[in-house]
Parts: C-alpha cells; sequence; structure tokens
C-alpha cells in the first residue's frame, strides 16, 4: 500500500479492534512497537483494522528502525504518550537542504505521523526520491504525540555535512621592517695650531710678570677688482657721410 509508506500508521486485524474497545483506551489510538529479539522500540499509530488474523502491516522505514524481516514476530502494546513541544531533526544527506521548501515538506509530511521516537528514522518522500531523517531528541520524553500540538523543530547538520577547510592564514610579521635614518655626519672641527701659546715661566720657577698673547693674525689686504675691459661690438659708434 503506497500510502502506508508515507507515515507512521500500521494495519491491523478487526479482533484486535474488538480487544481495543473493550478496554476503553484513549483516543488517537498510539502503540508501542518491540522486536523481542533485538529489544528494539518504536511507536506508532493505526490506520485501518483489515489486515489478516494474526498479521499486521507496516512500513518498510519502521521494519527497518526495528530490524524486522517480513514474517518476524513483533510485540503490539497499546500506549499513551505525552504531547511534544520540541524535536531535533538531522536528514542524512545535505541535498534534503538544498530542495526548494524543506520545511514546508517536512510539514507536510508528519501531518501523516501521530508520534515521534527518539532514534528513529523517518522517511520522507518528495519528488520521486526518498529523503531520511533521523530523530535526534524529543521532549518532553523519548517518544512523543505530534497529534494537534505546537511542536518547536530543530535542525542538526546533515550527517555527511563537512565544515569547509578554513584556509591557514600567515601570521603577519611583527618585525617592521628598520627605517634607514639619515645619520648627519657632525664634522668636528680640528683645533688649529696657535704658535707660542701657553704661559710663561722663568727658568728658576717663579711665575713670569708678563704673559704671552697669542700672534695676531695678518691682515691680508683685498686687492681692488680689476676694470672689465669693454667688450668689442660691431658696427656701433655715431654715423658719418662719405659725402663729407
Amino acid at each position: 500500500m503506497p500510502q502506508l509508506e508515507t507515515g507512521d500508521k500500521i494495519i491491523m486485524p478487526p479482533s484486535a479492534l474488538d480487544r481495543l474497545a473493550s478496554l476503553h483506551i484513549d483516543y488517537p489510538m498510539l502503540f508501542e512497537l518491540r522486536n523481542a529479539a533485538t529489544q528494539r522500540v518504536s511507536h506508532c499509530g493505526v490506520l485501518e483494522f483489515i489486515a489478516e488474523e494474526g498479521m499486521i502491516y507496516m512500513p518498510y522505514w519502521m521494519m527497518q528502525n526495528l530490524l524486522l524481516q517480513e514474517g518476524d514476530i513483533v510485540l503490539v502494546k497499546n500506549a499513551t504518550l505525552p504531547k511534544g513541544t520540541y524535536v531535533k531533526l538531522q536528514p542524512h544527506t545535505k541535498d534534503f537542504l538544498d530542495i526548494s521548501n524543506p520545511k514546508a515538506i517536512l510539514e507536510t509530511t508528519l501531518r501523516n505521523y501521530s508520534c515521534l521516537t527518539t532514534g528513529d528514522s523517518i522517511m520522507v518522500p518528495y519528488n520521486n526520491k526518498k529523503y531520511y531523517i533521523d530523530i535526534v531528541e524529543t521532549k518532553p520524553s523519548s517518544a512523543i504525540s505530534i497529534i494537534e500540538t505546537d511542536c518547536e523543530v530543530d535542525f542538526a547538520p546533515p550527517l555527511d555535512y563537512k565544515e569547509p577547510e578554513r584556509p591557514q592564514s600567515s601570521v603577519p610579521s611583527r618585525v617592521a621592517p628598520a627605517k634607514a635614518q639619515d645619520a648627519e655626519a657632525v664634522t668636528e672641527e680640528e683645533p688649529k695650531f696657535t704658535p707660542f701659546t701657553g704661559a710663561g715661566r722663568r727658568l728658576d720657577g717663579k711665575p713670569s710678570k708678563h704673559q704671552t698673547s697669542p700672534a695676531p693674525a695678518k691682515e691680508t689686504k683685498e686687492e681692488p677688482p680689476k676694470k672689465e675691459e669693454p667688450k668689442f661690438q660691431a658696427f656701433t659708434g655715431k654715423k658719418y657721410s662719405l659725402k663729407g
């Protein structure tokens, strides 16, 4: 049945309905499914009571969660689950996030579900492709009812998502290039030689009354500048007539 694969509901035999009606159970009907061999547990709703006696029909993705093969024995028990307030989902592949509006597709799919169990993987069909999504976390318990409830939905990164490698940034050198400083050449003036300087002393050791003074520098007379000779200029002077 194609509609069976798009939700979490199973088909049970008519005798199950008679038994449940006599127990005065709460509606909507929710059930716990258990694989006795592996102790895997999941939860589901019921679609119809038209299966053959002693048999139930369930979605294939639900059989995978319970590690069941066709013909295996499964225990079915009525369950009462709290209304969910929070669920965290994790797509198997990142291409689920590439579809035009994954949130709207997910909301449409979950309308066919009655409950969610932590650890299960649900199947979301879209555009002839099947997308599998893990139930990572549910609140307030590990199994919740999502019928007529306001439930917050959060997404974890897809299983095949890899963070892009960050390029290793080269550490800039903190050593600034040394600025070339123009060293000013400080030239020390060499002391000029001055003849016959210093204090005069007598041969007997007594200080001399006369101090020698440095010889005055000779004055150099500057020669007067020479007058520039007039340069020769052709065809200058007064005009003279050849006629006299």
